[in-house]
């Protein structure tokens, strides 16, 4: 799951956290090294998979035990980033890669795996490429997709729209199908940000060119092409058509039951536009905490956009991974090519709640929902890496705040370029 939460860390709240830290792995007196985990999956089944993953690693491995700790999703940025700069960080940590890894590697924080993970990433192949810095390998993937709009077949169907969308304007046209029949048309997590940011994002991808796109993120700048202003354009024109429920600026996107993905999960709005891993969260936003299955739950990619220099099949998205801290012991990469084996990953995928990476594990996937999505990834010759995770953080997150600000009704298509160069 992601996290863009905007770091502002008063120094008395860094020192508390701080605190709660790992033991850098440090060897106990019995003789064995305890693993500090920290991680975004808060609830089962993923919460639990990691358990049993850390289980079967020790099994193998009886001197390396773990201690790990779930971290809420909206939090877990800042929990690293004091994390990291204290003298107590763990030793594995929620990757994202891109540029926000490129900062923490600055800072001197990340260890580089490239030696003791080259066998793994040999077999990713360029999956792998995301958590790189210079050459440098300084984490894993485990799961790489792309974002969509995950919908309702019933409520579809009881608007009267056969299908998903296959433009922009059909699109806006299936929102005002679903508003005369009373139902709210998309949920939006407004109070998070990053869920705002992916409609920004996913309108850049659709109008940008595949290099205008790689040169905003290798400069930390959109100042070289007009798309990024026009992204803004498209963006304000969409959200006039009101596809929001009322109140999605105060709406947490994962949650609880009120939030963007728990409205989905029980039938009080029609879509979403989230992330691969959607699936498993608002199965378990459910009254019984199971997955809606495929006769219910659709997704289908962000529509294409009449006069966009985007390549057609182009995707936006990004990975779910894992780092170790600069000072971790040599089993946290280890354990990281372990958990990136055909055999943990196949039993990741079995689950439906993400897209495995390793070599051959794709038809562990048998969710015909969850599959359709592993299916536009592979086939889409260029995913554009979520622009706050592709840019170095400061820039990232004063995107996102800026793209937040317009869903507010404050700001201009300009001043969401504007806050990135400043």
């Amino acid at each position: 799951m992601r996290s863009k939460a905007l770091i502002s860390v008063l120094l008395g709240s860094a020192l508390v956290l701080a605190a709660c830290g790992g033991d850098d792995g440090e060897a106990e007196a019995d003789g064995k090294t305890e693993l500090i985990w920290w991680h975004n999956a808060t609830q089962d089944p993923l919460k639990s998979y990691f358990e049993d993953v850390a289980a079967a690693y020790t099994a193998e491995h009886p001197d390396v035990t773990f201690k790990i700790e779930p971290v809420q999703n909206e939090s877990i940025t800042t929990k690293i980033q004091v994390g990291l700069q204290s003298n107590d960080p763990p030793d594995i940590f929620q990757q994202w890669g891109g540029g926000e890894l490129a900062t923490q590697v600055q800072s001197g924080k990340v260890q580089d795996i490239s030696d003791s993970t080259a066998d793994t990433v040999e077999g990713l192949g360029g999956t792998a490429a995301g958590w790189q810095v210079d050459g440098k390998q300084y984490g894993l993937p485990y799961s790489v997709g792309v974002v969509g709009f995950w919908y309702r077949k019933d409520l579809f169907e009881q608007a009267g729209i056969t299908g998903p969308p296959a433009t922009l304007d059909e699109l806006n046209e299936d929102v005002q199908k679903l508003k005369d029949a009373g139902i709210t048309p998309i949920a939006l997590g407004g109070k998070d940000k990053w869920p705002d940011a992916f409609y920004w994002g996913y309108i850049a991808t659709r109008l940008c060119s595949t290099e205008a796109l790689q040169e905003a993120s290798a400069s930390a700048s959109l100042d070289g092409d007009d798309c990024f202003v026009q992204a803004g354009e498209v963006l304000e024109d969409f959200i006039d058509t009101e596809p929001f429920q009322e109140g999605f600026l105060g709406t947490p996107a994962q949650q609880g039951a009120a939030s963007s993905a728990g409205m989905v999960a029980n039938g009080k709005a029609a879509m979403e536009l989230q992330g691969h891993w959607n699936g498993g969260v608002i199965g378990g936003l459910t009254p019984d905490q199971k997955q809606l299955g495929d006769d219910v739950l659709g997704w289908f990619p962000f529509p294409p956009i009449d006069g966009g220099d985007g390549t057609p099949d182009a995707t936006f998205g990004g990975g779910d991974g894992f780092s170790c801290s600069s000072e971790a012991p040599p089993a946290c990469a280890d354990f990281l090519n372990f958990l990136l084996s055909p055999e943990q990953q196949s039993k990741f995928g079995e689950l439906n709640v993400g897209l495995p990476v390793a070599p051959g594990t794709g038809d562990s996937v048998s969710d015909p929902t969850v599959a359709g999505v592993l299916e536009a990834r592979d086939a889409s010759s260029y995913t554009q890496l979520y622009f706050d995770k592709a840019l170095p953080t400061a820039p990232g997150l004063a995107l996102n705040d800026a793209i937040a600000n317009f869903f507010a009704g404050q700001g201009s298509p300009d001043e969401i370029v504007a806050s990135v160069n400043q």
